[in-house]
Protein backbone atom coordinates (compact mmCIF):
# COMPACT_ATOMS: atom_id res chain seq x y z
CA UNK A 1 0.00 0.00 0.00
CA UNK A 2 2.62 2.43 0.93
CA UNK A 3 4.54 1.30 -2.74
CA UNK A 4 1.46 2.36 -4.69
CA UNK A 5 1.18 5.84 -2.34
CA UNK A 6 4.66 6.92 -3.00
CA UNK A 7 4.18 5.85 -6.71
CA UNK A 8 1.20 8.09 -6.70
CA UNK A 9 2.79 11.40 -4.94
CA UNK A 10 6.44 10.96 -5.89
CA UNK A 11 5.58 12.62 -9.66
CA UNK A 12 3.38 16.02 -7.90
CA UNK A 13 6.46 15.99 -5.33
CA UNK A 14 8.78 15.97 -8.70
CA UNK A 15 6.93 18.71 -10.76
CA UNK A 16 6.48 21.21 -7.55
CA UNK A 17 10.71 20.75 -6.41
CA UNK A 18 11.89 24.05 -8.06
CA UNK A 19 15.09 22.89 -10.26
CA UNK A 20 18.61 24.56 -9.27
CA UNK A 21 18.88 28.06 -10.67
CA UNK A 22 15.13 28.73 -11.54
CA UNK A 23 14.80 31.87 -10.13
CA UNK A 24 17.11 33.61 -12.09
CA UNK A 25 15.63 31.15 -14.89
CA UNK A 26 12.53 32.61 -14.39
CA UNK A 27 13.34 35.95 -13.79
CA UNK A 28 15.68 36.02 -16.85
CA UNK A 29 12.44 34.54 -19.11
CA UNK A 30 10.14 37.79 -17.50
CA UNK A 31 12.45 40.13 -18.83
CA UNK A 32 12.54 38.47 -22.06
CA UNK A 33 8.57 38.31 -22.54
CA UNK A 34 8.22 41.55 -21.43
CA UNK A 35 8.15 42.89 -24.45
CA UNK A 36 10.68 45.80 -26.10
CA UNK A 37 8.87 47.63 -22.70
CA UNK A 38 11.54 45.96 -20.88
CA UNK A 39 14.00 48.00 -22.31
CA UNK A 40 13.57 51.47 -20.64
CA UNK A 41 12.41 50.08 -17.33
CA UNK A 42 15.32 48.47 -17.47
CA UNK A 43 16.72 52.38 -18.16
CA UNK A 44 14.91 53.55 -14.78
CA UNK A 45 15.69 51.13 -12.78
CA UNK A 46 19.18 51.98 -13.72
CA UNK A 47 18.79 55.97 -13.23
CA UNK A 48 16.82 54.96 -9.96
CA UNK A 49 19.58 52.92 -8.89
CA UNK A 50 22.49 55.47 -9.29
CA UNK A 51 20.56 58.11 -7.58
CA UNK A 52 19.59 56.42 -4.37
CA UNK A 53 23.05 55.40 -4.54
CA UNK A 54 24.59 58.62 -4.72
CA UNK A 55 21.84 60.47 -2.74
CA UNK A 56 22.37 58.08 0.01
CA UNK A 57 26.45 58.97 0.41
CA UNK A 58 25.58 62.75 -0.17
CA UNK A 59 23.14 62.84 2.84
CA UNK A 60 25.09 61.22 5.44
CA UNK A 61 25.34 62.86 8.76
CA UNK A 62 28.99 62.33 9.33
CA UNK A 63 29.46 64.75 5.40
CA UNK A 64 26.71 67.32 6.28
CA UNK A 65 27.66 67.84 10.24
CA UNK A 66 30.39 66.29 10.82
CA UNK A 67 31.25 65.59 14.53
CA UNK A 68 34.90 66.70 15.00
CA UNK A 69 34.01 70.39 12.89
CA UNK A 70 30.52 70.82 15.13
CA UNK A 71 32.78 70.26 17.76
CA UNK A 72 35.80 72.62 16.55
CA UNK A 73 33.36 75.53 15.73
CA UNK A 74 31.44 75.34 18.84
CA UNK A 75 34.67 75.66 20.88
CA UNK A 76 35.68 78.32 18.61
CA UNK A 77 32.78 80.32 18.16
CA UNK A 78 34.26 83.63 20.23
CA UNK A 79 37.12 83.29 18.14
CA UNK A 80 36.08 84.10 14.35
CA UNK A 81 38.76 84.29 12.68
CA UNK A 82 39.74 80.40 14.03
CA UNK A 83 36.44 79.50 12.72
CA UNK A 84 36.52 81.33 9.89
CA UNK A 85 40.00 79.43 9.03
CA UNK A 86 38.34 76.03 10.17
CA UNK A 87 35.25 76.29 7.33
CA UNK A 88 37.05 77.57 4.80
CA UNK A 89 39.26 74.48 5.01
CA UNK A 90 36.14 72.73 5.07
CA UNK A 91 33.75 71.43 2.69
CA UNK A 92 30.41 70.23 4.39
CA UNK A 93 27.16 72.11 4.58
CA UNK A 94 27.64 72.68 8.17
CA UNK A 95 31.13 74.51 7.33
CA UNK A 96 29.03 77.04 4.63
CA UNK A 97 26.41 77.23 7.03
CA UNK A 98 28.73 78.71 9.82
CA UNK A 99 30.84 80.77 7.00
CA UNK A 100 27.39 82.95 6.35
CA UNK A 101 27.34 83.78 9.98
CA UNK A 102 31.05 84.53 10.47
CA UNK A 103 31.08 86.73 7.54
CA UNK A 104 28.22 88.59 8.49
CA UNK A 105 28.90 89.32 12.35
CA UNK A 106 29.48 92.41 11.95
CA UNK A 107 25.88 93.17 10.66
CA UNK A 108 22.97 93.14 13.00
CA UNK A 109 21.29 90.11 13.90
CA UNK A 110 18.52 90.02 11.70
CA UNK A 111 20.91 90.48 8.58
CA UNK A 112 23.27 87.51 10.38
CA UNK A 113 20.07 85.04 10.42
CA UNK A 114 18.94 85.91 6.89
CA UNK A 115 21.95 85.34 5.76
CA UNK A 116 22.45 82.41 7.74
CA UNK A 117 18.87 81.20 6.03
CA UNK A 118 19.84 81.33 2.70
CA UNK A 119 22.98 79.52 3.00
CA UNK A 120 21.16 76.93 5.04
CA UNK A 121 18.47 77.05 2.10
CA UNK A 122 21.25 76.57 -0.69
CA UNK A 123 22.56 73.69 1.19
CA UNK A 124 19.19 71.80 1.80
CA UNK A 125 18.81 72.61 -2.30
CA UNK A 126 22.52 70.35 -3.07
CA UNK A 127 21.12 67.98 -0.83
CA UNK A 128 17.85 67.50 -2.84
CA UNK A 129 19.46 67.43 -6.30
CA UNK A 130 17.92 64.98 -8.59
CA UNK A 131 15.43 64.15 -6.23
CA UNK A 132 12.58 65.34 -8.00
CA UNK A 133 13.91 63.02 -11.40
CA UNK A 134 13.61 59.97 -8.77
CA UNK A 135 10.23 60.83 -7.28
CA UNK A 136 8.99 60.41 -10.90
CA UNK A 137 10.76 57.35 -11.44
CA UNK A 138 7.81 55.37 -9.78
CA UNK A 139 5.34 56.51 -12.02
CA UNK A 140 6.91 56.49 -14.99
CA UNK A 141 8.11 52.63 -14.49
CA UNK A 142 4.35 52.36 -13.52
CA UNK A 143 2.74 53.88 -16.60
CA UNK A 144 5.44 52.04 -18.98
CA UNK A 145 4.39 48.73 -17.43
CA UNK A 146 0.89 49.07 -18.46
CA UNK A 147 1.62 50.82 -21.38
CA UNK A 148 3.37 47.35 -22.50
CA UNK A 149 0.53 45.01 -21.10
CA UNK A 150 -2.06 46.89 -23.00
CA UNK A 151 0.23 47.01 -26.36
CA UNK A 152 0.85 42.94 -25.34
CA UNK A 153 -2.93 42.49 -24.99
CA UNK A 154 -3.70 44.53 -28.41
CA UNK A 155 -1.32 42.31 -29.96
CA UNK A 156 -2.32 38.98 -28.48
CA UNK A 157 -5.88 39.66 -29.55
CA UNK A 158 -4.68 40.52 -32.89
CA UNK A 159 -3.28 37.48 -33.54
CA UNK A 160 -5.40 35.25 -32.28
CA UNK A 161 -8.44 36.94 -34.35
CA UNK A 162 -6.09 36.54 -37.65
CA UNK A 163 -5.89 33.43 -36.53
CA UNK A 164 -7.61 30.70 -39.01
CA UNK A 165 -7.24 27.85 -36.87
CA UNK A 166 -9.92 27.35 -34.07
CA UNK A 167 -7.25 24.79 -31.85
CA UNK A 168 -5.66 25.99 -29.77
CA UNK A 169 -6.93 29.94 -29.16
CA UNK A 170 -7.24 29.46 -25.76
CA UNK A 171 -3.51 28.27 -24.84
CA UNK A 172 -2.80 31.35 -27.06
CA UNK A 173 -4.85 33.25 -25.44
CA UNK A 174 -3.52 32.27 -22.28
CA UNK A 175 0.40 32.82 -23.63
CA UNK A 176 -0.26 36.45 -24.44
CA UNK A 177 -1.99 37.42 -21.08
CA UNK A 178 1.02 36.15 -19.47
CA UNK A 179 3.52 37.58 -21.61
CA UNK A 180 1.29 40.99 -21.41
CA UNK A 181 1.13 41.04 -17.74
CA UNK A 182 4.65 40.70 -17.55
CA UNK A 183 5.46 44.21 -18.34
CA UNK A 184 3.49 45.70 -15.73
CA UNK A 185 4.77 43.02 -13.12
CA UNK A 186 8.33 44.59 -13.98
CA UNK A 187 7.15 48.05 -13.68
CA UNK A 188 5.77 47.39 -10.30
CA UNK A 189 9.60 45.51 -8.98
CA UNK A 190 11.30 48.93 -9.95
CA UNK A 191 8.26 51.65 -9.01
CA UNK A 192 8.06 50.18 -5.09
CA UNK A 193 11.79 50.21 -4.03
CA UNK A 194 12.09 53.28 -5.82
CA UNK A 195 9.42 54.99 -4.11
CA UNK A 196 10.43 53.78 -0.70
CA UNK A 197 13.74 54.97 -1.26
CA UNK A 198 12.63 58.30 -2.19
CA UNK A 199 10.98 58.78 1.08
CA UNK A 200 13.99 57.49 2.70
CA UNK A 201 16.25 60.13 1.01
CA UNK A 202 14.05 63.13 1.87
CA UNK A 203 13.64 61.63 5.73
CA UNK A 204 17.40 62.22 6.18
CA UNK A 205 17.44 65.66 4.05
CA UNK A 206 14.88 66.56 6.82
CA UNK A 207 17.17 65.27 9.76
CA UNK A 208 20.12 67.17 7.90
CA UNK A 209 18.55 70.48 7.63
CA UNK A 210 17.47 69.98 11.51
CA UNK A 211 21.24 69.09 12.29
CA UNK A 212 22.09 72.37 10.22
CA UNK A 213 19.43 74.80 11.91
CA UNK A 214 20.48 73.59 15.07
CA UNK A 215 24.10 73.98 14.62
CA UNK A 216 23.46 77.34 13.20
CA UNK A 217 21.57 78.46 16.49
CA UNK A 218 24.46 77.01 18.85
CA UNK A 219 26.15 79.44 17.15
CA UNK A 220 24.30 82.39 17.31
CA UNK A 221 23.19 81.70 20.67
CA UNK A 222 26.73 82.34 22.42
CA UNK A 223 27.41 83.64 25.90
CA UNK A 224 26.55 87.46 25.72
CA UNK A 225 28.32 88.09 28.49
CA UNK A 226 31.64 86.84 27.35
CA UNK A 227 33.14 89.19 24.73
CA UNK A 228 33.14 87.70 21.16
CA UNK A 229 36.52 88.37 19.14
CA UNK A 230 35.19 91.47 16.16
CA UNK A 231 36.60 89.71 12.96
CA UNK A 232 37.07 92.93 10.54
CA UNK A 233 35.41 92.90 6.46
CA UNK A 234 38.72 93.00 5.33
CA UNK A 235 40.16 90.27 7.29
CA UNK A 236 37.24 88.17 6.01
CA UNK A 237 38.04 89.59 2.38
CA UNK A 238 41.66 88.53 2.85
CA UNK A 239 40.90 85.18 3.92
CA UNK A 240 38.92 84.41 1.47
CA UNK A 241 41.75 85.65 -1.66
CA UNK A 242 44.41 84.20 0.05
CA UNK A 243 47.52 85.45 0.85
CA UNK A 244 49.22 87.99 -1.91
CA UNK A 245 52.19 89.14 -2.66
CA UNK A 246 53.41 92.53 -1.35
CA UNK A 247 56.23 93.84 -3.29
CA UNK A 248 59.22 95.15 -0.84
CA UNK A 249 59.81 98.94 -0.55
CA UNK A 250 63.54 99.65 -0.44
Amino acid sequence: MFDSAWMMTAPVLAQSAPASGSFVSTMWDMVLKGGWFMVPLGICSLVAMTIVVERLIMTRRSRVVPRGLLEALTSLRHQPRQALARCQAEASPLAAVILAAIRTQHQNRLIQEKAISEAGEREVRKLRLRMRLLSALPQVATMLGLLGTVFGMIRTFTTIAASGDSLGKTERLAQGIHEAWTATAGGLVIAIPTLLAFHIIMGRIDAAATALDSAATLWLEADPQEKVEAVPVEAVVAAERGPELVPAVS
